[in-house]
Order: structure tokens, then C-alpha cells, then sequence
């Protein structure tokens, strides 16, 4: 490991703005992503800022009727919150559905957001990858490419978003709040956190340098069943090959609004405006999930060992919309 300097911060905006001043800083919380790649020399931040004992790990209820989540808060007790389990549980299934129990109770909100991909070619320093080195090329385009991108995806990177919990944010409009290095808060809804890897693979995130999630913003509840579904090689502690996040409200035999995320298939928690669209106003039957089943995988593409993913896809949707509208035969 590289050797690095550390500091405990203080306060949000003091960490924010010792990391800002340093190129070669990074904020360190839970570390079960961070100090992984430090050992794999695929991160080497020269100096630590320790974010892990802000006063951050609050969940607290907001006067719209939604919730306030510190960026402390840790995985397992946000899954295990009354709140969550009642009004959102969508997002504590999906955080259960994650990595194992002691990886949970390690686990900031702030950090898995943030969380790098696992694709095998950016851990791997031997090999090119473009979100190490720009430019050198990616290889999971000609390599085993099993887990990779079928939606979005550019000849920049294939890689995948892992988040269980961002796939949930972004079916429930989260908002991600934000300090900057300079003091100044933001609020960024979860649609516009990610960007995609083609014009700049090393910049995954809107955020700038320094820039520290310092909680994030549930609105109320939506209307409508909520499921999680992920589908995997092993039943524990695996990524997802698919995963699907659905809220169908159901009206008379129809769709009254619905709201469908995918994980496992972009580079990003995958909010499926097309699934969604093919929705309103359908009727609540099985044609009509294999109809937005269809929109949501529309220009898919595969690169050898991944192309089952399209419609291990599909078949997820159609699944997991039958099982939110209540049809579970």
C-alpha cells in the first residue's frame, strides 16, 4: 500500500475543504470500497480525511412526510429503521440484498452511494482500463464480460454501477445533499448525480473535488407496492446480474403511476423513463408488463458474454411489475 497521511475532520465543511485544497486527497468513511482498491493500487490518495465520526448519522423525519438520512448512517441500521421498513421498503430490501452483514454495519449511505465499480479490468493494474488511464483503452470490451453493461454502454467503458441502495434511491427520487470545499450546500436529485464514462471515465460522479455527500432526502412514500428484486449468481454477498426496483399503483385494473429502476446493467442506477411511459395508463396484466419490459431494454446491446442480460432483464421486469401490481401466480 501506498503509504498516506490522516486526519479526522470536525465538521462537514472543514473535511470538504481539507479535501478540496489537496488534488491528492480522498474522504474515507466505512473504507470497504476505498481501502480494497488502496490495497490494489488502484486508489493511491496521499492524504485520508476521516468523515466517519460526523455528526451524520441521523434519520430523521421531514415536515413533507419523507425522511432525512445522514451520510453516516450505516447500511444494516438504515435497513432495520422502522420508517424504512414501513414506508420505504424497497430500500431496505435492496440494502439487505447487499454485500454481507458485517460489510452493512460498516457501510456509510454517504459512501455506497459513491462506491467504484468492481469490473475485474479496473482492479486489475495490469490490464488497460480507461477509468485508471484515459485513453489506454478498455478490456472487458474483447475480455469476459459477464457482468458488464448492456444499456448505455460506450466503447469508453462497459463497466457497471454495483449499488443495490442507489438503484432504490433512484426509484424513490432521492436527493443527495451536499457540501462544497468553498462552504456552499447543494441539493442534487439522484438522476443528475452519475455521469456517464465516455467524454471523461475518471469523473463518475457530478461532484467536484472535495465535494462531501453529507445526507440524502427521501420525499414521501409513493403511491403503490414496492419490490426489489436481484438476481445473482449465488444467493449472498454477489453483485447483481439484473436488478429491478418497482412501485406500480394499481387502479381499477390499471396503471395509475408506476416508477421502475434497473441495476446490473449500466454504468449508472438505471431509472427507465421507456418502462415507465409504456406503463401509464396500461392495464395491470402481463402483456403490459412485457410491454414495458421491452421499452426498458429498447437499444440494448451485448458484448459476447453479457447478451443473455437482455433478457434475463426483461423477464426481471415483467416478474417484479406482476409481483408489485400484486400478481404473484
Amino acid at each position: 500500500m501506498t503509504p498516506f497521511t490522516y486526519e479526522r475532520a470536525t465538521d462537514p465543511a472543514a473535511a470538504a475543504k481539507a479535501v478540496a485544497e489537496r488534488p491528492d486527497a480522498a474522504f474515507i468513511a466505512g473504507g470497504t470500497n476505498l481501502v480494497d482498491l488502496m490495497k490494489l493500487g488502484v486508489a493511491r490518495p496521499a492524504h485520508l480525511v476521516d468523515v466517519s465520526r460526523l455528526a451524520l448519522s441521523e434519520i430523521e423525519e421531514t415536515p413533507e412526510g419523507g425522511l432525512a438520512i445522514g451520510a453516516q448512517v450505516k447500511n444494516s441500521d438504515l435497513a432495520a429503521d422502522p420508517r424504512v421498513r414501513t414506508s420505504y421498503p424497497l430500500l431496505s430490501r435492496a440494502l439487505l440484498a447487499g454485500a454481507s452483514g458485517q460489510l452493512r454495519n460498516a457501510a456509510s449511505t454517504g459512501g455506497n452511494l459513491l462506491q467504484r465499480t468492481r469490473c475485474p479490468y479496473f482492479t486489475n493494474v495490469a490490464t488497460p482500463c480507461n477509468k485508471r488511464e484515459p485513453g489506454s483503452g478498455c478490456s472487458a470490451l474483447g475480455g469476459h464480460n459477464r457482468m458488464h453493461a448492456v444499456l448505455a454502454a460506450t466503447d469508453t467503458c462497459i463497466a457497471t454501477h454495483p449499488s443495490d441502495m442507489a438503484v432504490a434511491m433512484s426509484a424513490l427520487d432521492a436527493t443527495v445533499e451536499t457540501v462544497t470545499g468553498a462552504g456552499e450546500r447543494r441539493s442534487i436529485p439522484i438522476a443528475e448525480l452519475y455521469r456517464s464514462p465516455e467524454t471523461d471515465p475518471l469523473r463518475e460522479t457530478t461532484l467536484a473535488h472535495g465535494e462531501l455527500i453529507t445526507g440524502v432526502r427521501l420525499p414521501p412514500p409513493p403511491r403503490g407496492r414496492q419490490v426489489y428484486r436481484k438476481v445473482r449468481d449465488r444467493a449472498s454477498y454477489a453483485f447483481a446480474l439484473v436488478s429491478v426496483a418497482a412501485v406500480v399503483e394499481e387502479r381499477g385494473g390499471e396503471v395509475g403511476s408506476s416508477r421502475v429502476a434497473l441495476g446490473g446493467v449500466a454504468h449508472k442506477p438505471w431509472r427507465s423513463a421507456s418502462a415507465e411511459a409504456a406503463l401509464a395508463g396500461a392495464r395491470s396484466d402481463r402483456e403490459a408488463f412485457a410491454e414495458a419490459a421491452d421499452a426498458a431494454l429498447q437499444g440494448a446491446r451485448g458484448y459476447g458474454h453479457n447478451d443473455f442480460k437482455i433478457d434475463l432483464a426483461k423477464r426481471t421486469i415483467r416478474r417484479t411489475l406482476a409481483d408489485a401490481a400484486g400478481d404473484v401466480a
